[in-house]
């Protein structure tokens, strides 16, 4: 019997250490722990992303200025000497149930921007729902804008399974 993937698309933004990345591993986790299967792709606007070790013979070998595919029994991993579009990963990766992005704001997708501490008007063109602990006052988000519990993953899903772009 073969399974039909969902393919559901979601992003996430916001602010440095607003705990994006925490969200994300947690939305993973859990929908990984009910049998979906889960891609993420990590924006890195700032190109600091290190996959290996100096020295080591994959490292070697992408500073050769080749793509290198390194492959392992539960493992391949893939060094593009290029940027790639999300219709590139979205391909790459094959069947999928969730794709959640990390990052790129300019991304045509349904977003979660989270916020600690202070908001930031800035997202608000590109941002569906804000997913916000108590240090946020919930009334000075504007009413278009749906409000997430940033502690309350399974609430978060829940918008992902209602607004999540299908890819």
């Amino acid at each position: 019997m073969n399974k039909k993937y969902k393919k559901l698309a979601i992003a996430f933004s916001g602010p440095s250490n607003s705990g994006k990345t925490t969200l994300v591993a947690k939305v993973s986790n859990i929908l990984q722990d009910n049998g979906y299967k889960v891609c993420i792709i990590k924006h890195d606007p700032k190109d600091k992303a290190r996959f290996d070790k100096p020295g080591k013979d994959s490292d070697k070998f992408t500073q050769t200025g080749a793509d290198v595919a390194v492959v392992s029994p539960t493992r391949t991993t893939l060094f593009k000497q290029a940027t790639s579009t999300v219709d590139e990963m979205i391909e790459l990766f094959g069947d999928f149930d969730y794709l959640l992005v990390e990052g790129l704001k300019t991304l045509p997708l349904p977003r979660i921007s989270i916020f600690r501490n202070r908001l930031d008007r800035t997202y608000y063109p590109v941002t569906d729902a804000i997913a916000h602990d108590e240090t946020i006052d919930s009334s000075e988000i504007p009413s278009d804008i749906d409000k997430l519990d940033l502690n309350n993953p399974e609430e978060v899903i829940s918008w992902i399974e209602k607004n999540a772009k299908r890819v």
